[in-house]
């Protein structure tokens, strides 16, 4: 039982020294990692996103095909990957990085460009996504990581489990947003009709162009601001609130 309990404990040392070791191993940044392309075709006009472990930036472009450039890169210990798969099947183009073992540091970014006139649905199990310059309806929600939506003018649906939901120069009429665990900023280039902003666990900030909203603001734990002008009886709809954090509405002029 003596020998067991000392082989084990030579095991463990051994393999925290390896940890230590591994620490030094490089760099898991994907910009590191050469560019791989790939095209596929798209029949329809919708797409869904499948990715797993890897920032997702995705855009509209004039491509006749969806583009895909990929950067995977990453070591590990004691087990298998980074190993990474890409395919596009029914509408759903799955881009997966798989990295197991005792220990590792695995990273992964796919640049996705779509023909335009496509609806995007995005759902990344573990990283962030970024997308700009929709005109068409986009989904986006990630499990754990940062959403970022640029310059785009279809409908919004954005939800985040544990991240923060971001927007800039939103041309979108109508837009959900939503977190679990993080903060809730959207910037709006023109006047939004109906805009719902929630969180969880964080700020929401509203930022409109002048004009008059309805109004729903709301703080469980946190100080409520509302500066635009009010009138129930207005068109254009503003939803925010928070469990834990501040809330803010006020114009961008």
């Amino acid at each position: 039982m003596a020998f067991r309990c000392r082989t084990a404990l030579f095991a463990a040392v051994g393999a925290g020294a390896l940890c230590f070791a591994l620490a030094g191993c490089g760099s898991s940044d994907p910009g590191d990692a050469p560019v791989e392309h790939k095209n596929f075709a798209l029949g329809g006009k919708a797409l869904t996103i499948d990715a797993g472990n890897s920032t997702v930036v995705v855009t509209p472009a004039d491509v006749k095909d969806v583009q895909v450039a990929r950067q995977v890169n990453g070591w590990v210990a004691f087990g298998n990957g980074p190993d990474a798969s890409w395919e596009l099947s029914d509408g759903t183009l799955s881009l997966d990085v798989k990295c197991s073992g005792l220990v590792k540091n695995c990273s992964a970014r796919h640049e996705v460009k779509v023909p335009r006139g496509v609806a995007v649905t995005v759902h990344d199990n573990d990283g962030r996504v970024e997308a700009s310059g929709f005109d068409t309806p986009l989904v986006i929600a990630s499990d754990n990581g940062r959403i970022s939506v640029k310059d785009s003018s279809g409908p919004l649906d954005l939800t985040s489990r544990d991240g923060r939901v971001e927007g800039q120069g939103i041309r979108a009429k109508s837009v959900r947003a939503s977190s679990d665990n993080g903060r809730v900023a959207l910037a709006f280039a023109v006047v939004p009709d109906s805009v719902e902003a929630t969180s969880d666990d964080g700020r929401v900030d509203l930022a409109v162009p002048k004009d008059t909203y309805k109004v729903a603001a709301r703080a469980d734990n946190g100080r409520v601001d509302v500066t635009v002008d009010r009138s129930d009886s207005s068109t254009h709809a503003l939803t925010a609130r928070s469990d834990n954090g501040r809330v803010s509405v006020h114009d961008n002029s």
